[in-house]
């Protein structure tokens, strides 16, 4: 995981995102799919820097996190604003993809 991306936890999940956007990428190390997005996820990060925080969230570590936003597969994506989901995607993306759907949703 880059410098660019912050692990969320129960703890600190409400207070950091509060404030500004998100995309929070839900997964777990047996994934996947989770596995071969996370270095694309981090080029995202890498793109987006200033505009959008980054941050992951384990479900075995988080599962309160998981069920609390209802992540029924992943990898899954939210954006937030604010604080407030303001879109969702789901299954594993090329940067590109990340982008596209991080920016679009945050306009």
């Amino acid at each position: 995981m880059s410098g660019n991306i912050k692990e969320l936890t129960n703890d600190d999940f409400e207070e950091l995102t509060a404030k500004g956007n998100w995309a929070i990428d839900f997964w777990a190390e047996w994934c996947g799919p989770c596995k071969m997005m996370a270095p694309e996820f981090d080029k995202a990060a890498i793109e987006l820097k200033g505009k959008v925080n980054f941050a992951k969230v384990n479900i075995d570590e988080q599962p309160d996190l998981a069920q609390m936003f209802d992540v029924m597969s992943i990898p899954t994506i939210l954006i937030l604003k604010s604080g407030k989901e303001v879109d969702r995607v789901m299954g594993a993306m090329p940067k590109a993809q990340i982008v596209a759907a991080v920016s679009g949703a945050l306009k």
